[in-house]
């Protein structure tokens, strides 16, 4: 006969111990926990809006636009008249440099209502677009004093 749990089939060897496990969760700071935990949530349930707004913020502040950015076009897809989703995506292609798209987004999100004067003027993600003459041209057409 063997050991006593071979027939439970216990392969904690083959885990990380506890102390293992949890101390990386403590080294991990919030922003790495969130990405990695709403990453499988995502797996899980792609359609998650809520899960799929948090993840698309943090991982354009860990600098990782282009995640960020396929993210913020599912959103888009997922919720089509919401102005926030259409500034992130505006904001997500100004962080990458691509202009056009970062304008068309952020033009939608206007149209649908999107009013944050404060974040329009102080925005570091809209920096590349504010250099741009359009950018002025858009906001008074939706009249906003700047």
């Amino acid at each position: 006969m063997g050991e006593p749990n071979d027939w439970t089939g216990d392969y904690s060897a083959d885990r990380p111990s506890r102390d293992t496990s949890t101390r990386r969760l403590r080294e991990q700071s919030q922003r790495d926990f969130e990405i990695e935990f709403l990453a499988g949530i995502l797996e899980r349930d792609p359609y998650f809006v809520d899960a799929l707004r948090v993840h698309a913020t943090n991982l354009a502040a860990k600098g990782q636009y282009s995640r960020a950015l396929q993210l913020d076009r599912r959103l888009v897809r997922l919720l089509p008249e919401d102005a926030i989703a259409w500034y992130n995506l505006a904001c997500s292609y100004a962080l990458l440099g691509m202009i056009d798209p970062a304008f068309a987004g952020l033009q939608r999100a206007l149209e649908l209502g999107y009013r944050c004067q404060e974040r329009l003027r102080h925005d570091a993600d809209l920096k590349t677009l504010r250099q741009d003459p359009r950018f002025y041209r858009l906001i008074r057409r939706f009249e906003f004093i700047f």
